[in-house]
C-alpha cells in the first residue's frame, strides 16, 4: 500500500497532502517493526508532502514523531533541519534516528536556537559539543555546560572555559557537574572563587546569575567569619570541614585546609580533586581530623569525581590506619618543595 502511494499525484492541494501524510503516519506507526523498504516509502511520503505543509501542520507532524525510533532518518533530517525552530525543537532534542553527522550539519547551518536544542539532548558526544561551544551564544553554552550527558573534549572544554569566562551560570553549571575529571574541577572550583572575589553588587547580570553572586558573597564573608573563628580556636576544624563537605561547598573547603594546613589554595584544590585519595587522606590526618570529618570530606570527593560510594569505607579504614608521623612528614616535604619552586 505504501509503495503505491508514493505514485499519488503531484498536485494535489495543501491539504490532501496533509490528511494523506496523517492518515499514512497512521499506517506506518501500526508496525512497530518496519521492514526497510516500508520505512523507505514512507519516508518517501512524508518528505514530499513536508514542503507544502504550513509551519503549524509541519510542527504538529514533528510533535508526533519526534522521538519515534523507527521514523526514517532522512525525514528526521528534514524536520530537524527545518527553518523554524518551533518544527526543528522536539526532533533535534528527543530524536534517537539523527546521527552525530546529521546534529553537526544542522549546529553549523541553523540557528542559535537550532544549537540551543541540539544542547538539551540526554546525549551529546565530543563532537558535537565542540560545535556547540565554538558556536553558540550564551544560552547555548549555559545550557550545554548544565547538560549533564555532554561529553567534553579538552579543546572543548578549555574552549568552555575561555567563552564563558565571567559567566557565573555557566560557573556555577561546571561545578556542580559530578563527571569531571580531578584537573577540571580543581580549574572550575578555582574559577568559581575567583568569580566570587571578583563580583560586585553593581555588576551587570541577569537575575540568576545575581541571585547566585549573592550567595558567593555570602559564602565568602561566611568563610571569613569561619577562618577568623578557627585562628581564634572558638570552632574546631572537623566541625567546619564537615559543615562544607555537607554543603558541597568544595572551594571554601579548600580555603580552609589552605589555610589550616599552611598551603596554598591551589594546593588544597589539587589534594582534594585527585582521583587518588592518599593526597587529602595525608593532608587531613597530619591535622588530626576526625574520621567523621573525613568521611564528609570523601563523601564530597564521590559527589563531585563520581566515585562509587562502596570505595569510602576502605579509604576511611585507610585512614585510620595511616601512621601520624608518615603524614606530617609528607605534608612538610610538601611545603618544603612549594617554597623551593
Amino acid at each position: 500500500m505504501l509503495r503505491n502511494l508514493t505514485r499519488m499525484p503531484t498536485d494535489m492541494s495543501s491539504d490532501s497532502r496533509r490528511q494523506l501524510l496523517h492518515a499514512v503516519t497512521d499506517l506506518f506507526l501500526l508496525d512497530r517493526e518496519p521492514n526497510e523498504a516500508s520505512k523507505e516509502h514512507y519516508g518517501q511520503i512524508a518528505t514530499s508532502s513536508l514542503s507544502y505543509l504550513e509551519e503549524e501542520e509541519r510542527k504538529g507532524y514533528a510533535e508526533r514523531v519526534a522521538n519515534l525510533p523507527t521514523l526514517p532518518r532522512n525525514v528526521a533530517i528534514s524536520l530537524g533541519g527545518d527553518s523554524s525552530i518551533e518544527v526543528a525543537r522536539l526532533v533535534l532534542t528527543l530524536s534517537p534516528v539523527l546521527t552525530d553527522i546529521d546534529l553537526a550539519a544542522i549546529a553549523v547551518t541553523q540557528s542559535q536556537q537550532h544549537l540551543a536544542a541540539i544542547a538539551e539532548r540526554a546525549r551529546l558526544s565530543e563532537s558535537l559539543t565542540d560545535i556547540l561551544v565554538e558556536r553558540g551564544d550564551k544560552e547555548v553554552l549555559q545550557t550545554v555546560s548544565a547538560n549533564k550527558g555532554a561529553a567534553f573534549s579538552d579543546r572543548g572544554f578549555d574552549r568552555l572555559l575561555e567563552r564563558g569566562n565571567g559567566d557565573s551560570v555557566i560557573a556555577g553549571a561546571l561545578a556542580r557537574r559530578s563527571d569531571l575529571t580531578p584537573s577540571r574541577a580543581q580549574r572550575v572550583l578555582w574559577i568559581v572563587g575567583q568569580l566570587a572575589e571578583a563580583t560586585g553588587p553593581d555588576g551587570n547580570l541577569t537575575d540568576n546569575a545575581s541571585s547566585l553572586a549573592k550567595q558567593a558573597r555570602q559564602q565568602r564573608l561566611e568563610v571569613k567569619l569561619l577562618l577568623a573563628d578557627l585562628a581564634a580556636k572558638v570552632r574546631e576544624v572537623d566541625d567546619v570541614l564537615t559543615m562544607l563537605a555537607d554543603e558541597d561547598r568544595a572551594y571554601h573547603l579548600a580555603q580552609v585546609l589552605a589555610q589550616v594546613a599552611d598551603i596554598t589554595i591551589e594546593q588544597a584544590l589539587r589534594v582534594l580533586m585527585r582521583r587518588d585519595a592518599s593526597g587529602i587522606a595525608v593532608t587531613c590526618r597530619s591535622l588530626g581530623i576526625g574520621t567523621t570529618a573525613f568521611r564528609a570530606i570523601l563523601q564530597l570527593r564521590a559527589r563531585r569525581l563520581y566515585f562509587s560510594s562502596l570505595d569510602i569505607d576502605d579509604d576511611v579504614d585507610g585512614y585510620t590506619k595511616l601512621d601520624l608521623s608518615t603524614a606530617e612528614r609528607t605534608l612538610r616535604f610538601l611545603k618544603l618543595r612549594t617554597k623551593i619552586v
